[in-house]
């Protein structure tokens, strides 16, 4: 038997700026993604950027360091 320990500690701080999740395509959960768009929850990407989702990420050039990141967990077998 095994217990799963949840970090629910997460800094939603919202800010006003026009920070890098304008600029760019973040990856983030696609149920969150979702949920974000429908509820207006914030949501947490790859790279610890956090926002509420309102734009069409089609339109943006990926995060670099979501996409390192992605690329490293897809590389070691963990997506």
């Amino acid at each position: 038997m095994s217990d799963t320990v949840f970090d629910t500690d997460v800094d939603v701080r919202l800010s006003n700026e026009n920070g890098d999740h304008e600029r760019f395509a973040h990856y983030v959960q696609k149920e969150d993604v979702l949920e974000g768009l429908i509820y207006g929850r914030p949501v947490v990407a790859l790279c610890g950027k956090v926002w509420i989702p309102s734009r069409d990420p089609e339109k943006f050039p990926v995060c670099p360091k979501c996409k390192e990141i992605y690329e490293q967990l897809a590389d070691n077998g963990n997506i």
